[in-house]
């Protein structure tokens, strides 16, 4: 700052020293003003802390003030700095390259950096709320609501066999529709709709954000929708779209908006309930309360209309005739649901019984078959609802599906049953399915005869000794393994484990190799050999095989001899891994799926190469175990090479079964064949005998597989190559925890000690292929070496079940071969 002119005093009189040179004044920030005790102002390098309170301003002297004071009157206030106050403290004076001081902050950002950054995230958030509504008004005003008249028209569903010939046809002119006012509707039935489908309906917008956000994810994530409410389900009918997209959620959500806005809930629920499909042909509340009651809707009381209102999801998988647990099981969600939104008391619920239903009649149908094929057309719908194309879609686009089934092979499969079952007790009941080892196709799938009724290729049962293979497929994987020629003790009874185990019929094998208790059907090895690899290994090994994951659950002991339940088409198809030498290929009844229009929605492909789940040679050593039963059971195929394993499980009646198998395949057909009865009783023949697996099982088997391959090249099986170590003679003890102790001897069989199970036995009148009486009463009693020749009647080795087994009470007997 300058002096004062020369020869003006300053105010007060007093010679005004010279200030200091001004200094070069770094930018930024601006120099501080300030004045020293003379009143002369000059530039203060160092910023000083801001003082507490206001800021004053120097107090104003008489005269003119001098330069220095003038400048700093001029210069506008400034506010208190960054640092100054009680937040961080002052930045450093000037550093020494010349950029000036410090400004106190953290220097971590710039601030146009973090401008930038507020102003981008403003902008996403502004078009992250801004777009959905936009999109939404846009969509409020182009999609049109449907009308109840708008209903898709229900188009022909084709079902064809592999060649293309049509396996079944759903024809418009079989949808049975008749429309009732909502008033007709008793309230207990639209409430028990609501429980099932939409409980929060008459409060909700038409659309629930929590299920719309669980739809999101799902598509994110590859899975397929859900998350909709009534108003929405009604949209899907009326529209015909129930494509799994995004878009088609959004459509949705604003059509359901906009329909709550243009109808009253009243109208929604009552069009809904007339659109839905509910099974049997049903289209609607009032057709479906004929199809499965006989009665009018306004006569359902709130039972029968909880049954029905759980079927709306899964209509042809749900209806008590085919999956009566299942039903059961929707039906008390309805209730229970019921019961939380007040709608029903706990003590009417307490009161509630689940309702006695109809079976379903082939007229009602919608143009399912009423004969076997009808159970092919459903076991595809579900696998089509599997594969995300929805009933809505089959309803209502046309579509063409191409199912694996092979027409001759499946005629085969109804005559072997028709031809065998003929003349046998009316309660029995049977199903065959045949799968391609090297394709995973399922070629025949025979249900029952009636194709409306409960589809037995479907039901879940014990498998009986037809279980054996996989104990010992996972002996031969154990470390030191079990091989064919392993020596075990096959008497009977033997305390394993604590469980007492006794063979069929009191039969024993003595000294017997692994491969002769196979043939036998030895329960004292199978249950020993499970014990000493564990009842997990043995699962583990059977879900190698193709046995579902979610099947067989907590093994014990008893699952050696078949004490968890499976499906025929889970065995077929897992014994179709041993067949393919350990390759997997998972079956499957849908080929191709072609809409009206064209468009190919679903082709599996002409090959599937499969998964190698278990080492070849462990397959095929499988294999070669079984290759004498066929023979031995008198269901061989004139000479073919034939893997097979019967199976019987025994009824808690002593001498008595309840369910007979036969499964067994060749290089290119594995088939399993069930017999028993829709309320686990006695099964007996029409002689007043117990059916065994060799037996009918084993007849329809024999026939079937006769038939289909008639005229095929004869196929061998892969060459095998011995596992494990040279054959073992067993240590028996009561621990039940296999002593085998590797030897170079082994005891022969037929050495008298077998009882003649080496004969054949005298059943064959029993499979109805001879006419014989089947009394199987010649002498195969084992008292000399050679009784192996007698006919041993109906004895063999057995799968019976531990009576201390997992809480069961059957005895630990069982019997076949």
């Amino acid at each position: 700052m300058p002096p004062p002119p020369p020869g003006r005093p300053p105010v007060g009189g007093r010679p005004a020293p010279a200030g200091p040179p001004p200094r070069p004044v770094p930018q930024p920030p601006p120099p501080l003003l300030t004045h020293d005790d003379s009143g002369v102002g000059h530039f203060d390098p160092v910023v000083r802390p801001a003082q507490a309170g206001p800021r004053t301003a120097a107090p104003q002297r008489t005269g003119r003030p001098p330069a220095g004071a003038a400048a700093a009157a001029a210069a506008p206030a400034t506010a208190p700095r960054r640092g100054a106050g009680g937040g961080r403290p002052p930045g450093p004076p000037g550093r020494s390259d010349g950029r000036g001081p410090g400004d106190g902050g953290d220097g971590k950002k710039k601030p146009g950096r973090r401008r930038r950054l507020r102003r981008w995230l403003i902008g996403l958030a502004a078009v992250a709320v801004i777009g959905p509504l936009v999109a939404f008004a846009i969509g409020w005003l182009v999609f049109p609501v449907p009308a109840a008249d708008d209903i898709a028209v229900t188009q022909v569903a084709t079902f064809t066999y592999a060649d293309g010939a049509p396996l079944a046809t759903v024809r418009p002119d079989n949808v049975n529709r008749t429309s009732v006012d909502l008033s007709q509707v008793p309230v207990p039935v639209q409430q028990a709709v609501l429980s099932a489908e939409d409980r929060t309906f008459f409060s909700n917008p038409g659309f629930d954000i929590t299920g719309i956000a669980r739809a999101v994810i799902n598509q994110l994530s590859g899975g397929i929708g859900g998350g909709s409410t009534i108003t929405q389900q009604y949209i899907k009918v009326t529209t015909g779209n129930d494509q799994y997209s995004l878009f088609r959620k959004f459509r949705e959500v604003v059509l359901a908006a906009k329909m709550s806005k243009e109808m009253t809930k009243e109208q929604i629920l009552g069009n809904y309930l007339n659109a839905i499909y509910l099974g049997r042909g049903a289209y609607g509340i009032q057709a479906a309360s004929q199809a499965y009651f006989g009665k009018n809707v306004q006569d359902l009381n709130a039972s029968e209309g909880a049954m029905i209102a759980g079927l709306i999801q899964s209509p042809s998988r749900w209806d008590p005739a085919k999956n009566l647990e299942m039903s059961q099981q929707r039906w008390n969600f309805v209730l229970d649901g019921m019961v939380a939104q007040g709608w029903m008391s706990p003590a009417d619920r307490a009161q509630q019984r689940f309702p006695q239903w109809r079976e379903a009649s082939a007229a009602e149908g919608g143009g399912i078959p009423g004969d076997d094929k009808g159970h092919i057309y459903n076991a595809a719908r579900a696998e089509l609802e599997k594969l995300g194309i929805s009933e809505t879609e089959i309803n209502t686009q046309g579509l063409t599906v191409t199912t694996t089934i092979d027409p001759k092979a499946q005629e085969d499969a109804a005559k072997a049953v028709q031809k065998v079952m003929e003349g046998q007790p009316a309660n029995l009941r049977s199903s065959l399915v045949s799968v391609n080892p090297k394709t995973g196709a399922v070629i025949a799938y025979f249900g029952g005869e009636n194709g409306v009724g409960l589809d037995y290729a479907s039901v879940l049962k014990q498998p009986g000794s037809s279980f054996k293979p996989f104990v010992l497929a996972a002996a031969l994987q154990a470390n030191p393994p079990v091989g064919l020629g392993t020596i075990y003790d096959g008497s009977s009874p033997q305390e394993l484990a604590g469980t007492t185990v006794t063979n069929s019929e009191g039969v024993s094998c003595g000294q017997c190799s692994v491969k002769e208790a196979m043939t036998k059907s030895i329960n004292t090895v199978f249950y020993r050999m499970g014990l000493d690899v564990g009842p997990q290994r043995v699962a583990d090994a059977a879900h190698q095989a193709g046995i579902p994951a979610d099947l067989l659950p907590n093994p014990t002991g008893g699952i050696s001899l078949g004490d968890r339940e499976v499906h025929p088409e889970d065995m077929a198809a897992a014994y179709a891994t041993f067949a393919a030498d350990g390759m997997r290929r998972d079956p499957f009844l849908v080929a191709k799926v072609t809409a009206s229009d064209g468009r190919v929605i679903y082709d599996r492909g002409s090959t599937d190469n499969g998964q190698q789940v278990m080492p070849a040679e462990v397959a095929r050593n499988v294999t070669e175990s079984m290759t004498d039963v066929a023979s031995s059971s008198r269901i061989g195929l004139d000479g073919r090479p034939v893997a097979a394993k019967t199976g019987t499980v025994q009824s808690s009646v002593e001498g008595q079964n309840n369910d007979a198998w036969t499964v067994g395949y060749t290089p290119s057909v594995s088939t399993a064949v069930w017999v028993g009865t829709d309320d686990n009783s006695p099964i007996k023949n029409s002689a007043g005998r117990p059916v065994y697996g060799r037996m009918l099982p084993g007849s329809i088997w024999q026939s079937f597989m006769t038939d289909v391959l008639r005229g095929t090249p004869v196929e061998q099986f892969s060459d095998f190559e011995p596992i494990g170590q040279a054959p073992a003679r067993a240590v028996s003890n009561d621990s039940g925890q296999g002593d085998a102790q590797q030897t170079t001897t082994t005891q022969e069989p037929g050495d008298g000690r077998d009882n003649g199970d080496n004969g054949d036995r005298g059943d064959r009148a029993d499979r109805g292929d001879s006419s014989g009486d089947g009394s199987g009463d010649a002498s195969g009693d084992g008292n000399s070496g050679d009784g192996g020749n007698g006919d041993g009647g109906d004895g063999g080795g057995g799968d019976g079940q531990p009576g201390s087994d997992a809480g069961r009470d059957r005895p630990g007997r069982g019997g076949d071969n």
